[in-house]
């Protein structure tokens, strides 16, 4: 177990997680308050998981398997849908999500274990399907590298999402696998504010710094686009053109993205950040998230919880889709190339 002393929190507090029947605090008469009443130290937690492959069964979502070697995460974001996740550890949605970080040491044995498996159909492998693969702690614990040498070795395709400058780190890996056809990487840009960047993802590389990365990826030959997630109406919806823009100049190929959804504990989370920050907005946008998702602040359903309906879906719809005819009509990722794994690992020639 490792600390480390960190300023700067996206959350506020710590929700009441919803597995346990007890919440510790400091009792008042006026009620409960949070026992939490300075920011709390990074702590790293080390574990071995059992598996590292995550298989996903649902038709929104573009992979069908995931990595995350790290549980948690210290970029901070408040509207991050994983922070849900963190409550079946039993620890907080809130301050615990980006102060308590559990490595999984051995995830890349794990993944070479899984490619060795006689079953194993090959099929893209997503970095990052639930907490961001370069957040902070892998400068400390390169588990993301050893994880990428895995895949050069066994010529395993995979993509990768991040908002962290860090994966130029990798470049020379990026490089070899983008050469096979074997590698795509989003980079999330939620914002162009800086102000709003560091209030909303307290831990992340601003703006500029994202946008430098996709120029530096695609001059490297890496094929890079750019993901706008979580799209915020009344607070970021009206950058969507500008960012588009910025990231076609920088060289990205394709435009994803996906609309805010407050799932489970996100929701005081990101609820009690907003009405703090904006307070003169909060009521707006969370009136606009909910015409996205049926009336409610989190919608599950299949097909419908990543791209919202109604009208105020349509309108980010429409905007993203005009900013990409704009701004980069005809690009597109390469196919992986699937044919390439080599099973077993041995080596052959090319």
């Amino acid at each position: 177990m490792f600390w480390q002393v960190t300023s700067g929190r996206g959350a506020t507090f710590n929700p009441p997680n919803k597995f346990e029947c007890t919440e510790r605090g400091i009792f008042h008469h006026e009620g409960i308050d949070e026992a939490e009443t300075s920011l709390p130290r990074t702590r790293f937690i080390i574990t071995r998981a059992e598996k590292i492959l995550s298989r996903n069964h649902s038709a929104d979502v573009p992979f069908e398997y995931s990595v995350n070697p790290y549980q948690g995460c210290e970029h901070g974001c408040v509207y991050c849908y994983a922070r849900d996740t963190h409550q079946y550890w039993g620890m907080g949605a809130g301050f615990d999500f980006e102060a308590k970080i559990l490595v999984k040491e051995n995830a890349p044995a794990l993944l070479e274990k899984a490619l060795l498996a006689p079953g194993w159909q090959v099929s893209p492998i997503m970095f990052s399907g639930n907490t961001d693969c370069y957040q902070p702690a892998e400068r400390r614990f390169a588990l993301t590298r050893q994880l990428l040498e895995v895949c050069l070795r066994y010529r395993q395709p995979l993509g990768i999402i991040t908002k962290n400058s860090l994966i130029l780190r990798d470049l020379d890996i990026l490089r070899e696998l983008a050469t096979r056809q074997l590698v795509r990487v989003m980079i999330s840009i939620t914002t162009l504010n800086e102000k709003l960047r560091r209030q909303m993802e307290p831990r992340t590389a601003t703006a500029a710094r994202r946008l430098e990365v996709i120029r530096q990826l695609a001059a490297a030959g890496v094929p890079v686009g750019v993901m706008l997630a979580p799209v915020i109406p009344a607070l970021t919806m009206s950058e969507i053109p500008k960012i588009i823009e910025e990231a076609a100049a920088a060289g990205a190929a394709r435009v994803g993205h996906t609309v805010l959804r407050l799932n489970g504990a996100v929701q005081p989370v990101f609820s009690k950040w907003l009405a703090a920050v904006y307070p003169d907005r909060a009521n707006k946008v969370l009136s606009q998230v909910q015409t996205m998702h049926g009336g409610k602040l989190h919608d599950s359903r299949i097909l419908k919880r990543m791209l919202g309906e109604g009208r105020v879906a349509q309108m980010i719809g429409r905007l993203v889709e005009v900013a990409v005819q704009r701004y980069m009509p005809g690009r597109s990722f390469p196919e992986f190339d699937t044919s390439r794994f080599r099973r077993g690992g041995m080596y052959t020639i090319w």
